[in-house]
């Protein structure tokens, strides 16, 4: 098998597959895994840790073509059976180098979608839907993602909630006093958590903007609470900006980039997301395996995912006043806040990389009998 991704950067798509990498069949799968850019190698580490050999078509920009070629001639001198591709504008030129290639070579490609199409850059969007036919198999992360499809795309479609290590993150839980002592936030302190990468589909703006609308009800209301926000991108200069101009230091820690962003995480009180659009965010999943409340934006896999009120507090996405009220409420009582974190601690199995790995196993094996 080889993973071809974009980049190894810490987005979800790239947490997924160092989850999976761990959590494969490795007597049964040989997986080998490639990507385009070589600046986004935050993870590549960890994959090569779970035994899995990385290598890099290094080129400037996924639209320099180069790699195509260099695919072509990495899959003709050494044959896999199948290419699982996790990226739409890298998908949709992969399949046309693999089409290329005599059919005794030529792998079979499964495809994992992990954003609804109509959040694609129009050409994307066009290059996916005219390629996606050649498919083996194409996974959707979310109900709201197959849904986005070309409605034959739909037919071949099987909508599979991915996962993360359960069992491991929980463990972080244990760091919370030493994470709050490196930040130095008191133990009473409410500490509401996010982590995600400065994207315009997070809406960073719009949570920094709850933030300052919170702190300002919290401290007439004698509360100390402070957001600890994990997260790198190409936005990091505006959000920086913007946090500045609010007057947020000291309310809002931005540590950046943090390889070890969950347990960070760990030291957090409540976990919140504010996006605008999304499929379904790892980030949320590894909130579930630390047993953290959760309030989040209505969007996506979301809101097909969670209850709001049931195990989760839902709000609308782009509205500050609304994602503020959530999280005042949630620190001001004890009681929904204990009975969101059962919620989430209960449902955290749900989320198990091994069983969407399993799955997605069963998938390569149907795959390669067809």
């Amino acid at each position: 098998m080889l993973w071809l991704i974009k980049g190894f950067g810490p987005g979800g798509a790239e947490h997924l597959l160092v989850a999976a990498a761990g959590a494969r069949n490795a007597q049964r799968f040989h997986v080998e895994a490639a990507y385009l850019l070589p600046w986004k190698d935050a993870l590549v580490a960890r994959l090569e840790g779970h035994g899995i050999p990385v290598e890099c078509y290094g080129v400037r920009d996924e639209r320099d073509l180069r790699w195509v070629a260099r695919l072509r001639r990495r899959l003709m001198a050494r044959p896999v059976d199948i290419v699982h591709v996790h990226s739409p504008y890298a998908a949709a030129m992969a399949r046309i180098a693999i089409r290329s290639m005599p059919s005794r070579r030529r792998p079979r490609v499964v495809s994992t979608e992990h954003n609804a199409w109509d959040t694609f850059k129009g050409a994307t969007r066009c290059a996916n839907a005219w390629t996606a036919r050649l498919d083996a198999a194409t996974i959707a992360v979310s109900n709201e993602t197959k849904l986005s499809m070309t409605p034959r795309q739909q037919e071949r479609c099987e909508v599979l909630v991915h996962g993360v290590d359960v069992a491991a993150i929980s463990l972080l839980r244990s760091q919370r006093q030493a994470v709050r002592e490196e930040f130095a936030i008191a133990s009473d302190t409410l500490l509401i958590g996010t982590v995600a990468n400065y994207h315009p589909k997070k809406d960073w703006p719009n949570l920094l903007r709850a933030a300052r609308r919170t702190a300002d009800i919290a401290q007439a209301a004698g509360l100390d609470i402070q957001f600890l926000s994990i997260g790198q991108g190409p936005l990091q200069a505006d959000i920086e900006s913007l946090h500045r101009e609010l007057g947020l230091a000291g309310i809002v820690h931005l540590p950046g980039f943090r390889a070890d962003a969950v347990r960070f995480m760990a030291a957090t009180d409540v976990f919140v997301l504010s996006s605008k659009w999304e499929g379904l965010p790892v980030a949320i999943m590894e909130a579930l395996a630390l047993g953290l409340p959760i309030i989040a934006t209505a969007v996506g896999g979301i809101a097909e995912t969670f209850t709001n009120e049931r195990d989760s507090l839902l709000v609308a996405s782009s509205d500050s006043e609304a994602l503020s009220d959530a999280i005042l409420r949630l620190c001001m009582d004890d009681n929904l806040r204990d009975r969101l974190a059962i919620a989430s601690a209960g449902r955290a199995h749900e989320f198990d990389v091994v069983r969407a790995q399993r799955r997605i196993e069963e998938i390569y094996e149907t795959v390669l009998h067809t």
